[in-house]
């Protein structure tokens, strides 16, 4: 009993000691200079800011649906188009088109060494 216990107990140290430690994963993504991760977390950052910005575009929608002040008042309509318009150009547009080549072109400045064979 003692010695299948001593083996779980075993079992239970080497797969902790195996487990990557809390955080590592996204610490080890954030802080990565693999370029087809990077562009991933551009397309990623880019649909989110793609989202919000499809949330204001329908504010700005419902709001000009009918004559007059539905949803929002003179300045909010004002705030939430500028708004839509500038996450819509800088947020989402400039990413997008930076993520696409960053996340599919083969790094030419690494050495023959460092490239992947393919």
């Amino acid at each position: 009993m003692a010695v299948q216990l001593g083996r779980a107990e075993a079992s239970e140290r080497e797969r902790r000691r195996r487990a990557p430690a809390r955080g590592k994963a996204v610490v080890n993504w954030i802080t990565t200079t693999d370029h087809k991760k990077i562009g991933a977390m551009y397309l990623v950052t880019s649909f989110v800011f793609f989202c919000v910005g499809g949330v204001l575009a329908l504010l700005v929608r419902a709001e000009l649906a009918r004559p007059g002040t539905q949803i929002l008042s003179n300045e909010q309509y004002n705030q939430a188009f500028t708004t839509h318009g500038g996450i819509m150009l800088l947020m989402f547009a400039t990413p997008c088109s930076s993520a696409s080549p960053t996340a599919s072109c083969r790094c030419r400045s690494a050495p023959r060494t460092w490239r992947s064979r393919g």
